[in-house]
């Protein structure tokens, strides 16, 4: 058995990075930049008013009560045409440019329009609500750069920049096929000794979540025929996820069938409970086409806890993203048992002291095939090869889950 750390690193290490595409702005929220986005636009592109009010000169506020004539009016997309002398002032609404002239702005609240006299009656500081021209940035800046992950305020921002396209990294395509004769798909029909199969849907929603698009090969029945056939629509994806059938049974056929009897396989077994049956290598797709194919666990606790370890910080090498898994510390709720040889992941729940310290408690049973535990469980708490046993409020590695 291998360690962890080194299996998470072999697979990240032996996937391509995804190839740019170019996409709407609109659409690249939650996609990574494939190269630095340039604004093709200054920002404001001219000196803009911050607040209704009166453009004015600020010599023209030198004594207060100042009198002053109103000679026009500006709003946001128009402006006023022509020079602002001494003693005159324009009507300026929130976004307007400065009227040529004009290098003050009194808030309306600050002045008082009777007839055509404006009376202001209080001054405002030079520069004082005025945007000056770039104030936010200056065309041709580079403002996100090459391997950003795109937020909302990202692609408000590169729309801003005047950017209707951007190129980022292409989704990984991961192919998940599920195995065994006991599975049945949810609301199918359920033979006697069959269970509904539920791995390849939360792998597959777990892909989606971070980044990647998820395709369904559906379920390979434990013949030869069915798993070749099965596999051989993976072809043109990035990454081939199996579930299940990944140990050395007689029923077990991923290693037997896919990696060559072994020929293809990286490794298999790794130091680590749950998940200890995970396999990585090459899967023969027969007529000379291969495809990365990381085996996982049947269990439906152990393929996700899987998932976590070694399917998210896949996708993310593969989007040019920082892979390598950050442990939050937390104190435990209950006393652990000391561990043995493999890295244990406890599912926990998850809470704050009143002065903010994060107490995780695991569940006293952590059987591999209990899914409700996982969905209720907030964290995974990591016990490390042959840790000792813990004390109540010991500091402990916690793996959030939300």
């Amino acid at each position: 058995m291998i360690p962890v750390r080194e299996a998470r690193s072999r697979i990240v290490t032996a996937l391509p990075l995804m190839p740019a595409e170019t996409v709407a702005v609109s659409a690249a929220a939650g996609r990574v930049l494939a190269e630095a986005a340039v604004a093709r636009r200054t920002q404001p592109p001219f000196d803009v008013s911050a607040m209704d009010g009166w453009a004015c000169r600020q010599a023209d506020l030198g004594s207060i009560p100042a009198k002053l004539k109103p000679v026009g009016h500006a709003a946001a997309g128009g402006r006023h045409e022509g020079a602002v002398g001494p003693g005159q002032c324009v009507r300026i609404f929130t976004g307007a440019p400065l009227p040529d002239g004009t290098d003050a702005i009194v808030i309306q609240e600050d002045a008082d329009l009777t007839g055509d006299v404006l009376t202001v009656r209080e001054t405002s500081k030079p520069g004082q609500w005025i945007r000056k021209a770039g104030l936010d940035f200056a065309e041709g800046q580079v403002l996100l750069p090459a391997g950003r992950l795109l937020g909302p305020a990202d692609v408000a921002l590169a729309a801003a920049m005047n950017l209707p396209w951007l190129q980022v990294r292409r989704k990984p395509r991961l192919a998940v096929l599920a195995t065994g004769d006991e599975l049945a798909r949810p609301g199918e029909p359920i033979g006697p000794n069959q269970i509904v199969s539920s791995n390849n849907i939360g792998l597959a929603a777990l892909i989606e979540a971070n980044g990647g698009n998820a395709i369904d090969l559906g379920i390979a029945r434990d013949t030869e025929a069915d798993l070749r056939a099965k596999a051989a629509a993976a072809a043109g994806c990035d990454l081939l996820l199996t579930l299940g059938g990944a140990s050395v049974g007689e029923h077990d056929l991923i290693h037997k069938i896919l990696g060559g009897g072994g020929a293809g396989i990286d490794f298999w077994n790794i130091a680590m409970r749950p998940g200890k049956p995970l396999m990585f290598g090459k899967a023969d797709l027969g007529k000379t086409a291969s495809i990365p194919l990381l085996g996982l666990p049947g269990n439906p606790v152990s393929a996700l806890v899987c998932g976590h370890n070694f399917v998210v910080p896949a996708l993310r090498a593969m989007l040019g993203l920082d892979w390598e898994i950050r442990f939050e510390m937390a104190i435990t709720g209950d006393k652990l048992n000391e561990n043995d040889r493999r890295e244990d992941y406890l599912r926990a729940t998850l809470d704050r002291q009143d002065d903010g310290q994060l107490v995780a408690t695991a569940f006293g049973r952590q059987d591999s095939s209990m899914l409700r535990r996982l969905s209720d469980a907030d964290c995974l708490i990591v016990r490390p090869p042959h840790a000792p046993a813990l004390a109540a409020g010991a500091a402990v590695p916690i793996l959030r889950l939300r």
